[in-house]
């Protein structure tokens, strides 16, 4: 029981001093597994409805948390379309769990992944570009 507490202070903390680009990846990390597995219960003989509901809301949830997320002002056009795209997300999830249905399950599955995929890549990348200049603050990824 103890290194249940010790695993769960350390998340917390991990949460807690994490970056932003980092943050915004914790979270498509947890809506990708949260997919996964409804993605799995649905593709079953008899799936386990409410394992099914309880994963789809819970990565509604972290969509929700990348919208609250995007910063307008600095993200511009690029913000706007993720707004868009998280919202379309989160109408396809909720259909997906009204009909439990897997397709639109799988199709934001796949977006999702493609979108933790570049945002990586633009973390690393503005990563790289302020350790190349040390004196020099790092852009705010808008989103």
């Amino acid at each position: 029981m103890s290194s249940l507490k010790s695993l769960n202070a350390y998340r917390e903390t991990d949460i807690k001093t994490a970056s932003q680009g980092k943050l915004i990846l914790l979270l498509y990390d947890e809506a990708i597994k949260k997919l996964s597995l409804a993605e799995e219960q649905l593709g079953k003989e008899r799936p386990k409805m409410d394992q099914i509901n309880n994963a789809i809301l819970r990565a509604q949830e972290m969509i929700t948390e990348l919208i609250v997320s995007l910063n307008f002002e600095k993200g511009g056009d690029m913000a706007q379309n993720l707004f868009a795209l998280y919202m379309y997300f989160n109408r396809q999830l909720m259909l997906a769990n009204i009909k439990k249905d897997q397709k639109p399950v799988a199709g934001v599955l796949f977006m999702l992944r493609e979108l933790r995929q570049a945002w990586a890549q633009a973390i690393q990348k503005e990563k790289g570009s302020r350790d190349s200049q040390p004196g020099m603050m790092g852009v705010n990824i808008a989103g």
